[in-house]
């Protein structure tokens, strides 16, 4: 899956789940950047990022993401395979 393909849906995700229309993802994006980011959300996020892009997203992983770019970064590698 190409990186602008990532994006676009990843947008449409955040859009989702933080019921925000008009978000729009940065890399260096994080939790403090966005009001509705909650700890629920964020398994809410991590849920449909898993049945979106098919993949499975380990609690080590999870630690390591810190910002959007991070997250794009785990998506395109595990997409990869």
């Amino acid at each position: 899956m190409q990186h602008d393909e990532i994006v676009e849906e990843l947008t449409g995700i955040f859009r989702d789940i933080f019921d925000e229309d008009d978000l729009v993802l940065r890399d260096d994006m994080t939790a403090a950047d966005v009001a509705r980011w909650t700890s629920l959300s964020h398994i809410n996020l991590i849920l449909a990022v898993e049945d979106t892009f098919d993949v499975k997203i380990g609690s080590g992983d999870i630690e390591k993401l810190t910002n959007v770019r991070a997250l794009i970064s785990l998506i395109e590698r595990k997409t990869a395979r």
